[in-house]
């Protein structure tokens, strides 16, 4: 479930997860959402070579100088390449089955888990945990994490081609 929504000019995006009846909510930023958003484009265009950055701003209402700054992000990750002068411009360095939205989310955004205890790749003790083996809120937000990531690895960019195919068709 995805929900977006803007307060004083700043944009914010939502993922909700469910999990028995309770909801859990992780905030995106908009350079995430941003970053998304090319990536797909990219991966719509994949074989066609390399595109100009202004086509993907234009295309994806994303502002080119931030456009410009998210895509240099991806390079240095290797999930992207360019190529400089006439008919250069970014393309996808690998497959979209490979490129997944924990991975662009972890680029951008730093830990999926929302307790610095349960992060995969940023793990660092809560100040206050007595026994983290025997604390609930952590064995909860572990779960969390671990259905959050699980979620995330699933949704690659091809798989959100096929997913906004299907809603297409399905109107």
């Amino acid at each position: 479930m995805d929900f977006k929504f803007e307060i004083a000019n700043y944009n914010f995006s939502f993922i909700f997860l469910k999990m028995n009846n309770d909801i859990f909510v992780r905030m995106i930023s908009k350079k995430t959402k941003y970053a998304i958003n090319a990536l797909v484009y990219l991966a719509k265009r994949n074989g066609e070579g390399p595109i100009v950055i202004s086509e993907i701003a234009e295309k994806e209402h994303i502002p080119r100088k931030f456009l410009e700054s998210i895509l240099l992000n991806l390079k240095k990750a290797g999930v992207l390449a360019s190529k400089k002068g006439k008919g250069g411009g970014y393309y996808l360095l690998q497959n979209p089955e490979d490129i997944n939205l924990a991975d662009v989310m972890r680029l951008f955004d730093g830990p999926i888990a929302l307790l610095p205890c349960v992060t995969y790749k940023y793990y660092e003790r809560c100040e206050e945990c007595k026994d983290e083996e025997t604390c609930g809120i952590r064995n909860i937000f572990y779960e969390v994490r671990n259905k959050t990531v699980e979620l995330l690895k699933k949704a690659n960019l091809a798989e959100i081609i096929k997913r906004e195919s299907h809603l297409i068709t399905d109107l």
